[in-house]
């Protein structure tokens, strides 16, 4: 049964690829503003299933609901529309373009959605500034460091007010002080909008940073709030 108030939540997810199952009947929920952490060794499916919440793979069987509506029931281009306008993403590695500056990175989810540029680069330094990274604008990602650029990635995601922050091991490509900055920030800025992280890690200092754990192993999940 899902929980109540829930906003993005899976029940039975099954997902193989070729003779190996990343996921064997995992579930998953979240609430507005909540912060839950996705744990599990490598190759655990905690990556799989992140992506499958985030429409980007379609599972093999299972429900995945996102605002009371069926993820597998909605196409391609309805699918996107929602990574691009209710979903934000942190990956590991940041995933800056080279070319473009730090403030036209964070505006790009905005200008891919139509907003000119001098509003979308206005959006994008307020979020600069509020990742503790305005001074980074007119640089390139390539002129910055990792710690610095996983602000401004943080800073992409959030952009677009999203609901939903996939975050997929953000502080995997930093050192410790680095990593506790970055999910400070992120965190903070997340519950002040009210929006929800999904945040696969296998560090518990990062897990530390969640309202709730959820472990991934063999394709399975275990909710850790509910166990207790």
């Amino acid at each position: 049964m899902t929980p109540a108030g829930t906003l993005l939540s899976a029940t039975a997810l099954h997902k193989a690829y070729g003779p190996t199952k990343a996921l064997d009947g995992a579930a998953f929920s979240i609430h507005p503003g909540e912060v839950v952490a996705v744990m599990g060794p490598s190759g655990s499916g905690k990556s799989t299933l992140l992506h499958c919440l985030a429409g980007i793979v379609t599972p093999d069987a299972g429900s995945i609901t996102y605002a009371g509506r069926e993820l597998s029931a909605m196409n391609d281009a309805e699918r996107s529309a929602l990574r691009r306008t209710e979903f934000g993403f942190v990956f590991q590695f940041g995933r800056l373009v080279p070319e473009l500056t730090c403030v036209e990175n964070v505006a790009l989810p905005l200008r891919l959605t139509g907003v000119k540029r001098k509003e979308a680069e206005r959006a994008a330094l307020h979020w600069l500034e509020r990742l503790q990274a305005e001074d980074l604008a007119a640089q390139h990602p390539g002129e910055v460091s990792g710690g610095q650029g996983q602000r401004v990635a943080v800073a992409r995601a959030l952009v677009t007010r999203p609901r939903v922050v996939f975050a997929d091991e953000p502080t995997g490509a930093l050192d410790s002080l680095n990593g506790e900055l970055v999910m400070q920030l992120l965190t903070e800025a997340a519950r002040s909008e009210n929006a929800a992280v999904v945040l696969v890690t296998h560090e518990t200092r990062v897990a530390a940073y969640s309202d709730r754990e959820i472990v991934v192993r063999d394709g399975r999940s275990r909710d850790m709030e509910r166990i207790v």
